[in-house]
């Protein structure tokens, strides 16, 4: 890719000019301008290492302007600008043969081996196994799926994974809600427990259940068959809908195991031998603006029995924290230490995880505790995935599993399908809260964003299919010159698509590729409006044609990355001859 090659030459030219040392090429990066003016590439290195290096940053440019190879297959240009910017500019045999390179490389046009194969895992979506999958878990879905796609596209051995919340009294407030869900079933007090789960959804679970077992289990009183009941078929509701959805998980990893693998234990112990943990009945570490909140501390003694405390405050957070309560019960925090020490021990180097904004507060807590455990610094990274509004028109649907009250990523799936959720959760940043447009997502037309790029990739393929039937393939052999504008400008672009793959990537910024798939589309359709394939002089057609198959490509490869599929036929495909 243009950016590996860009840094090789950078990084011997500074070599050549006695100027390069680890610290400064560290800091060595590219970013592609806004305004073409300013070239294909620029970088403000030199500026970021001139005070370190004792240089005026112009200096340094001119240094490696110097030293920067003139026969270089990619750059033919690179200059100075301002108070030390330098401004690559591609050589013109490089655009010409792009999109032969692109064809060539094929599914690969777009991957690299940046991550260098360390091994990461992602966690996302993770929602309690109460329910359906609701709204704001197919964001996170979405999100998870495509930071999984672009680390393993750009060189790092990514796994993702779904942590399921089954060792919790919610499980067991489920259960005993289906039973009173199949009781009402069979005529008998159908009253839900206090607190209970009011959805739907646990009727028709409850219609599902083998009956003959289903009464033994009332006649008994086995709570535990209702716990498991309910337990396992919502788990297989929400792998079904995931699927549905196009997103499936490595692994699916329980909880219980952690308690009943004796890793929570081993945890406590490891956390005692370190000598981060002590008994007491309040915390010896506490700032003040958290002192009101310590009575409230989950796990905290009501009386005058100490509970185990993890020294948390030492690593940041603002107090201690109960990891085992003075009954002995572990605390929920416990086994939130133990997961993550059970994947850095399944060889894992870094850890993400996708949270909801509702636990925004708890990621100090979280990484205070394994600061304390002893895992690295960078281990464990926490991306907060923020709230979504399903808008139907002007008006918000609420959402709420235990009152039944939430639209269900299924119902969405129905209502515009899974290629437009999909797009639609990830055209913004993560951290940005987004209003679902659903009156949108169902237009077929620009407004709807997932559809103008679908309908860019089907418009790449009408040409070559109307080529077809007049005899008219694209061109294989040496590359024509790029002669209009629009066509400089839309190959330019198709450059930058392993550069979007690979920040994506390194920034966990999966937006980046849906943003960069709009811009792709518009300059595609410029082009397709203003210099046509099938109207052209049979040679100018055929190079045409091989531009148009690159642009498919990698519109192609983009919408892969994020789980969305690339029709080669729109309805308003055959609107204009080209």
């Amino acid at each position: 890719m243009v950016w590996t090659e860009l840094r090789a030459a950078v990084a011997a030219a500074l070599d050549a000019a006695g100027l390069a040392t680890p610290e400064r090429l560290a800091r060595l990066d590219f970013a592609i301008p806004r305004d073409p003016a300013h070239g294909d590439w620029t970088t403000n290195f030199c500026m970021l290492v001139a005070k370190e290096a004792g240089m005026p940053p112009r200096a340094i440019a001119d240094a490696i302007v110097k030293h920067f190879p003139a026969d270089h297959p990619v750059i033919g240009a690179v200059e100075v600008a301002g108070a030390g910017f330098l401004n690559f500019r591609y050589r013109d045999s490089f655009t010409a043969s792009l999109p032969a390179r692109i064809l060539a490389e094929g599914e690969a046009f777009g991957r690299s081996d940046f991550g260098a194969g360390e091994k990461i895992l992602v966690e996302f979506v993770s929602a309690n196994p109460t329910g359906p999958m609701n709204i704001v878990s197919a964001r996170a879905a979405a999100v998870g799926a495509a930071i999984v796609a672009v680390l393993n596209a750009a060189g790092w051995e990514a796994a993702s994974e779904f942590y399921v919340n089954d060792a919790g009294n919610q499980v067991d407030l489920l259960g005993a809600s289906l039973k009173a869900r199949f009781r009402a079933r069979i005529g008998e007090d159908g009253t839900l427990p206090e607190g209970g789960y009011q959805g739907e959804y646990l009727a028709t679970l409850a219609a599902e259940l083998p009956e003959a077992e289903a009464r033994a289990a009332l006649a008994s009183g086995d709570a535990a068959w209702w716990r498991a009941q309910a337990l396992e078929r919502m788990i297989a509701w929400q792998q079904r809908d995931l699927a549905r959805y196009g997103v499936t998980f490595d692994r699916w990893f329980r909880e219980s195991t952690l308690h009943e693998s004796g890793a929570v234990d081993e945890t406590k112990r490891a956390l005692d031998a370190r000598g981060v943990t002590y008994q007491s009945v309040k915390p010896l570490g506490v700032s003040e603006a958290a002192q009101a909140r310590v009575d409230s501390e989950e796990g905290a003694s009501a009386g005058d029995a100490p509970a185990t405390w993890l020294k948390t405050h030492d690593h940041g957070d603002d107090m201690d924290r109960v990891i085992v309560r003075a009954d002995g019960r572990p605390t929920y925090l416990l086994p939130d230490i133990a997961y993550p020490r059970d994947k850095r021990a399944r060889g894992y180097r870094r850890a993400i995880n996708l949270w909801g904004p509702d636990h925004h507060a708890y990621v100090t807590t979280l990484t205070s505790a394994l600061a304390a455990l002893g895992l690295e610094d960078d281990f464990l990274k926490v991306q907060i995935v923020q709230y979504v509004k399903l808008m139907q028109g002007d008006e918000e649907v609420k959402m709420s599993k235990r009152l039944g009250q939430f639209e269900t990523l299924a119902d969405l799936v129905d209502e515009v399908g899974a290629d437009c959720a999909r797009f639609f959760f990830l055209q913004l940043s993560s951290n940005a809260h987004l209003k679902f447009d659903m009156q949108k997502a169902k237009e077929k037309n620009d407004t709807n964003p997932a559809y103008y790029v679908q309908y860019a990739h089907a418009r790449c393929c009408s040409p070559a299919r109307k080529g077809a039937e007049r005899g008219l393939a694209a061109e294989t052999g040496a590359p024509g010159p790029l002669t209009a504008a629009e066509e400089v400008a839309l190959v330019r672009k198709l450059s930058t698509f392993p550069e979007v793959v690979r920040g994506a990537a390194a920034a966990r910024e999966p937006h980046r590729v849906p943003t960069y798939l709009m811009e792709l589309s518009a300059e595609l359709h410029r082009y397709y409006h203003n210099c046509p394939v099938l109207k052209a002089e049979p040679e100018v057609a055929r190079h045409r044609l091989r531009v148009h198959d690159a642009v498919r490509q990698v519109l192609r490869n983009g919408l892969a990355l994020m789980g969305v599929s690339a029709p080669e036929r729109l309805e308003r495909e055959e609107e204009a001859e080209s």
